[in-house]
């Protein structure tokens, strides 16, 4: 029992961790780093920010992929025996790799912007008339992704929510029957 809460509570906090994160920097850090007076400022300071948070959302991974692998092999009976328990597992899995790989992507994507800071913009991820091909593509798709990442970590907790509720024990036998 102790060890289901304490993989839970990983697993949960973790992806709690990384869907508010990745939100609040979208709307707070970006919205707010869009209003800075220097142009220059407005990428370099998004960027020292969402720098800021790697470690921490980093920490969240590993907390939500440990939680996660104690999760499964604490319930490997019921994962492997009750009807669609094995597939969400699956498909969470994938939402959580895929989200996970976009958020490399993001930060790979926000380094470039940090270093090209020089050149102004419009916003954190929106470039001034005039910008570089290189620092316009890298906003582009920093616009996309800051809406994409709270999106792939919320799938991962709706997910997780439905995995809580197919270990109500009347699921858990429907569950079992139907299998």
């Amino acid at each position: 029992m102790a060890g289901n809460l304490l993989a839970r509570s990983a697993h949960d906090l973790g992806a709690a961790a990384w869907f508010g994160g990745t939100l609040m920097g979208a709307v707070g850090l970006n919205g707010a780093t869009g209003k800075a007076k220097d142009p220059k400022e407005r990428t370099r300071l998004s960027s020292l920010g969402w720098a800021m948070w790697t470690p921490v959302q980093i920490a969240a991974f590993a907390a939500h992929g440990i939680g996660g692998i104690g999760l499964i092999l604490g319930n490997k009976g019921r994962v492997a025996a009750q009807d669609t328990v094995g597939s969400n597992t699956v498909w969470k899995s994938i939402v959580t790799v895929v989200g996970m790989a976009l958020s490399l992507y993001s930060g790979i994507l926000g380094k470039k912007v940090g270093e090209l800071a020089d050149q102004g913009s419009q916003g954190a991820t929106e470039p001034r008339p005039g910008a570089s091909d290189e620092l316009a593509k890298a906003q582009s798709q920093l616009k996309m992704l800051q809406w994409a990442l709270p999106v792939f970590s919320g799938i991962v907790i709706v997910l997780g929510a439905k995995q809580g509720e197919m270990q109500r024990p009347e699921n858990v036998k429907k569950g079992l029957l139907r299998k």
